[in-house]
């Protein structure tokens, strides 16, 4: 008769295969369990698509004053946001026939800012910030008849690197390298907050 405090060796051996199958067990449903849930994880994260998309920025208009601009970025790429006054507004059109595009019919923008304008407000301009030939970005010279660029210089956007030259509404003069508008961003006003990257309905205050 063996001791009832001594394990024999078949009982060892058999206390030792249990413990092996329910670890093996428990490490089986673990990583089941893991796998499982990698879909249900993964659903919560947003879609390359989106990502590659990126968040809508937002800007409030109020700490825009009349004739500034302010540059920020969205989807790595600078924004312009310009408050133009009523002068400028006004003397917009008095030099459409220097422009390769007046009409903006070969330009990048959606459709509510496919206008005169190009934008959905008359006194505030959104543009992509970088030019249309090589990707530079263009610098403001905002002041009507510029020392660099002249006496008879409305206002507007002078890439240095090459030198395009734009209006002030990102419409590219003839004689420049680049071949378009400068790009309109899609974006939405919400009282004086700018949304970038959100679409809205119909432009606002166009003449």
């Amino acid at each position: 008769m063996t001791d009832a405090g001594v394990m024999t060796d078949e009982q060892a051996v058999d206390l030792d295969r249990r413990k092996f199958l329910t670890v093996a067990t428990s490490l089986t449903a673990g990583v089941g369990a893991v796998l499982t849930a990698v879909p249900f994880v993964a659903s919560w994260k947003p879609s390359e698509r989106a990502r590659a998309m990126g968040a809508p920025y937002e800007f409030d208009l109020s700490k825009l004053q009349p004739g500034q601009m302010v540059t920020v970025v969205w989807r790595k790429q600078p924004i312009y946001i310009v408050s133009r006054p009523k002068g400028v507004v006004d003397k917009l059109a008095a030099h459409d026939g220097n422009l390769k595009d007046p009409q903006s019919a070969e330009s990048e923008q959606p459709a509510y800012a496919k206008n005169e304008m190009r934008s959905r407000r008359d006194d505030l301009l959104v543009l992509i910030g970088t030019c249309t030939h090589l990707g530079c970005l263009p610098k403001q010279h905002f002041e009507p008849g510029d020392a660099v660029l002249g006496a008879d210089w409305p206002g507007g956007f002078f890439c240095p690197c090459h030198g395009s030259r734009f209006d002030l509404a990102g419409r590219v003069f003839a004689g420049s390298p680049a071949s378009t508008n400068l790009r309109v961003p899609p974006y939405s006003i919400n009282g004086n907050t700018l949304v970038i990257g959100q679409d809205g309905g119909a432009a606002e205050g166009v003449a």
